[in-house]
């Protein structure tokens, strides 16, 4: 894509539906000019079909008469900004709006149920596990103990996401099909998968799912090898576990055996995967600025990052439906 500027970066916002689930995406850029050969790529209308991708319609309003046209074209919508309601701090949908902005989501957690508590501590038992390479029987006799979490498991590795083109039916069966290393990473999700009495976490599941991909995704734009992405995508999922728990970071990942460089990267921000880090901040953020500094020492331009944003908004969304489900207020 040709920018009209490398400053200029497109910006998407997650939006929950009055459920509280992944409901829209609205995007924005400061420098519309650009857009047209953004807006038609495949991946953007895909995108759209699947899930409503909504512009400011006052802004669209002052866009040059072909920009408003590729808008037309690739499906996605211009909307009243006054139809979303924005969350600071707990999720609220009143009478007349129809998503939910804002970060309510990533908000501390109120005191965890006991079946809250024990799911989630079965579900780091996992996660340690995995990591030590145990051994398959040891994993299995943590998913006997819990049946939600096996259940959320499956879900997730056969959802569109992970496009095996096989329905996995037990943990041995996964393992056999997907091997433990892109296993692992299914493993670590189980932390944020939606649950009924954590209302953030079906929105939480969706940030997080955005950033990790969208870090993997990032480290193949720079170069980096298979299993340095593969790293990319933990960091960005572990970085997000200090959200979920309401406690210091350093202190969630203390008890699992990570690298040292990923352990580096979610505590320091130091190495590659700390410049990865900081760079997908800076994207959520819409820090153009912080962002083309991230970008620099990885060799990658933010015309490729705004790129790789809505391939990555698709994987989410496939984990997503995989998940709990999503779409509009229905």
């Amino acid at each position: 894509m040709t920018q009209a500027t490398p400053a200029t970066q497109v910006h998407v916002r997650l939006l929950a539906n009055r459920q509280g689930k992944l409901g829209a995406l609205m995007w924005s850029t400061p420098e519309p000019q650009a857009l047209p050969a953004w807006l038609g790529q495949d991946s953007v209308r895909d995108l759209a079909r699947q899930l409503p991708c909504l512009w400011d319609a006052a802004a669209v309003a002052r866009w040059p008469e072909n920009v408003q046209e590729a808008l037309a074209q690739s499906g996605m919508q211009a909307v009243d900004p006054a139809t979303v309601a924005e969350c600071a701090s707990a999720f609220s949908l009143p009478p007349g709006k129809e998503w939910a902005g804002g970060d309510w989501y990533l908000q501390p957690p109120g005191k965890p149920s006991s079946a809250q508590a024990a799911s989630r501590t079965h579900a780091m038992r996992l996660v340690q596990l995995v990591s030590a390479e145990a051994e398959t029987h040891e994993i299995e006799e943590v998913f006997r103990h819990d049946a939600t979490l096996s259940y959320q498991l499956l879900r997730l590795v056969n959802s569109a996401g992970m496009s095996t083109g096989r329905v996995v039916t037990s943990f041995a069966q996964a393992i056999l099909i997907l091997g433990r290393q892109q296993l692992r990473r299914w493993v670590n999700l189980l932390l944020f998968a939606a649950r009924d009495d954590d209302p953030r976490s079906a929105m939480l599941m969706a940030h997080v799912t955005l950033r990790a991909r969208g870090m993997e995704l990032l480290a193949h734009e720079a170069g980096l090898d298979r299993s340095q992405q593969d790293q990319a995508f933990m960091a960005g999922m572990f970085s997000m576990l200090g959200v979920l728990f309401g406690q210091p970071l350093a202190q969630v990942i203390q008890p699992l055996n990570l690298t040292d460089e990923l352990r580096q990267a979610l505590v320091e921000q130091t190495g590659e995967l700390g410049k990865l880090l900081r760079a997908w901040q800076a994207v959520e953020a819409s820090d153009a600025a912080a962002l083309a500094e991230a970008l620099a020492p990885l060799g990658v331009q933010v015309s490729a990052c705004n790129e790789l944003l809505p391939q990555a908004c698709a994987w989410m969304l496939s984990v997503a439906e995989g998940d709990e489900g999503h779409g509009g207020n229905r």
